[in-house]
């Protein structure tokens, strides 16, 4: 006689409102603070677990399949935005980069990507006051970026007093055009040094590796610049034209990457031991950079050396980032600026305001205001154009006991 067993009960899913969002060469799930459930409207332990399971990590398939994110550093973001209570701020913009493979979520640093779409979501979500809106043109939207303390403000294109979306700009690394969206990002290193050793250019000794010249930079987000061309590592040399395959396709090649930015990130101060840099994986980045030459893109795009100042190109969460991530631009605009770094002497040297750079999709322009104070370099500003888009808005479902 078989057995009957009781019915096994599990809690049902609960629905949040959010807005999936495509902004700069990056998507995250947009939340309202308010709208999430009251134990996720604080920092902590119920917030992560909740967000992991909204972008369906950790995920040891690498895939994604049973949440929101994409699977990569650029897809998989939250972002969680309240109106602000900062003087002459609009909003509060807090970014958090999950983990793919760990049950971890990085709030160390900013996305300067979705930055683009935190003032059209802001306006749609009613957290700009309406008469800051105006029937046509652009719209200030003044963001305080909550993880970097930062001041940040997006130009939104306005029409007929609604959100422009749509336009003919074209940004590589995203397949159609829209509507251009500036973002600018004031004073983006803040106070102190924006270079934490104190100088332009180090020697960062990584045993095992090598030693290489590198600028350690904090604007934007903290960067670790490397020369391409001091890049050796069994066998295999570097020379700023390469795309994911060449490196996301190579183990050997990513933990020695990793293993430069865990010792730079030592040299910054931003750890103490190295074993530290694998709970801060979204700080700092490292990049390396050529002088121009020509290279065809991830899309077949042929890219002249005559048409860049420099390549780039950086990593993300691990991997080389498909095109350039909006906080790293920010770094390489500031460090171009500033004659003897890395970046500046790759785009040529000297005094300039704003350079082209390759990467893996195009290229980009980026600007900055820089200048030398009491013996300190200062960024007062920088700027770049991005685009943004609302993709799906309406409600995300998670498993009730999931936080």
């Amino acid at each position: 006689m078989s057995k009957t067993f009781p019915p096994q009960i599990f809690s049902p899913q609960i629905r949040i409102p959010a807005t999936y969002m495509r902004g700069g060469t990056s998507k995250g799930v947009f939340f309202n603070l308010n709208d999430l459930p009251k134990e996720a409207q604080v920092p902590g332990p119920a917030r992560d677990a909740l967000l992991l399971r909204v972008i369906g990590s950790p995920d040891p398939y690498g895939k994604h399949t049973d949440g929101m994110g994409g699977a990569t550093s650029s897809t998989s973001k939250t972002v969680i935005l309240s109106k602000s209570e900062m003087a002459d701020h609009d909003v509060n913009y807090l970014f958090g980069q999950v983990s793919i493979d760990k049950p971890f979520i990085d709030w160390s640093g900013n996305c300067g990507n979705l930055t683009a779409a935190v003032g059209s979501f802001a306006i749609n979500s009613g957290l700009v006051d309406a008469d800051r809106i105006p029937e046509n043109g652009h719209a200030e939207v003044r963001i305080w970026q909550a993880n970097i303390e930062k001041t940040i403000i997006a130009h939104v294109p306005i029409t007929d007093g609604q959100v422009q979306e749509t336009g003919d700009f074209i940004l590589d690394g995203v397949t159609f055009p829209a509507a251009e969206v500036q973002v600018d990002f004031l004073d983006p290193a803040g106070e102190g040094s924006m270079f934490p050793t104190g100088n332009l250019v180090d020697e960062l000794e990584v045993p095992g590796i090598g030693t290489f010249k590198a600028t350690m930079i904090t604007a934007g987000i903290p960067t670790i610049f490397l020369n391409a061309d001091e890049i050796n590592f069994n066998g295999k040399t570097y020379n700023g034209t390469e795309l994911q395959e060449a490196i996301n396709n190579d183990d050997e090649a990513l933990e020695m990457f990793e293993t430069i930015r865990a010792h730079g990130a030592v040299k910054m101060g931003l750890i103490e031991n190295i074993e530290e840099a694998a709970n801060r994986q979204h700080t700092p980045k490292v990049a390396f950079v050529a002088k121009p030459a020509d290279y065809v893109s991830s899309s077949g795009k042929n890219i002249s050396a005559s048409d860049i100042d420099l390549n780039v190109r950086a990593l993300s969460m691990g991997k080389l980032h498909h095109a350039m991530m909006g906080t790293a631009a920010v770094a390489i605009a500031t460090a171009s600026t500033i004659p003897g770094t890395v970046v500046n002497l790759a785009a040529g040297g000297g005094d300039r305001q704003s350079v082209v750079f390759g990467h893996p999709s195009g290229t980009l322009k980026v600007g900055a205001e820089t200048e030398l104070q009491n013996g300190q370099w200062i960024a007062k500003k920088v700027f770049m154009s991005r685009s943004a888009r609302v993709l799906m808005e309406g409600w995300v479902r998670v498993p009730g006991d999931c936080f």
